[in-house]
């Protein structure tokens, strides 16, 4: 008897990204760069991010995200919170880049959390803008169901080093990166953080839920 192919779908795990805006006199330009080829999107261009770790649910920021941007992240505020913190986590460790205020981080043994404390920084998720959710389709081998944020380079601090984990980053204006080698939800999210923009991030609007269905991508708000 031939047996039936295994047609277990695969669970997303909770990530999330942030997209640091730098203001200039030619306009934005964003951070970027780009995975390694062994990589989950490898050789592709991408913001600093990854996946929610145990630590960023315990870790406690210096200030919350707005309520109403929190609410728009996760039904859960506890769940919010983490999206965001893994955000700020994955920059500082990517890019080098500090999003934080004074304040006591906790974490608990997690290296970048102890990174934080050492230099007496908790993250400060108010300065984050939510700007949508992405869920990696049920075919793909590796799933993720991702919280995008951006944030002025103003608010940070530090200068660019990171792991290595992404390469060639640099600042780069932000219109050009639609010219880059991109995956859809890379290239969706740019143009929201544009519109985002435009419209002075409100954080009462609906925002964007980007999926697929049956292979074909739906895009729905709240």
């Amino acid at each position: 008897m031939t047996q039936a192919p295994d047609r277990r779908v695969v669970r997303p795990k909770d990530s999330a990204s942030v997209m640091v805006v730098r203001q200039g006199a030619d306009g934005p330009a964003i951070l970027m760069g780009r995975r390694g080829a062994s990589a989950v999107f490898g050789g592709f261009w991408v913001f600093p991010g990854g996946k929610v770790d145990a630590a960023d649910r315990c870790a406690r920021p210096a200030h919350e995200l707005h309520p109403a941007a929190a609410a728009k992240v996760a039904t859960d505020p506890g769940r919010a919170r983490a999206f965001a913190m893994a955000a700020v986590r994955e920059t500082f460790e990517e890019t080098g880049l500090i999003i934080g205020a004074p304040g006591a981080v906790g974490g608990g043994d997690h290296v970048t959390y102890r990174a934080l404390a050492a230099a007496g920084q908790a993250p400060r998720l108010d300065r984050l803008h939510y700007i949508g959710q992405a869920v990696t389709p049920r075919f793909a081998p590796h799933r993720f169901n991702a919280r995008f944020f951006a944030i002025d380079a103003a608010d940070a601090t530090g200068e660019l080093a990171g792991s290595g984990e992404l390469t060639d980053l640099a600042w780069r204006p932000l219109a050009a990166c639609l010219d880059l080698p991109l995956i859809d939800v890379t290239r969706f999210m740019l143009g929201a953080l544009l519109r985002q923009m435009a419209a002075g991030f409100p954080v009462d609007t609906a925002r964007p839920r980007f999926a697929y269905r049956q292979r074909r991508r739906i895009i729905t708000y709240r």
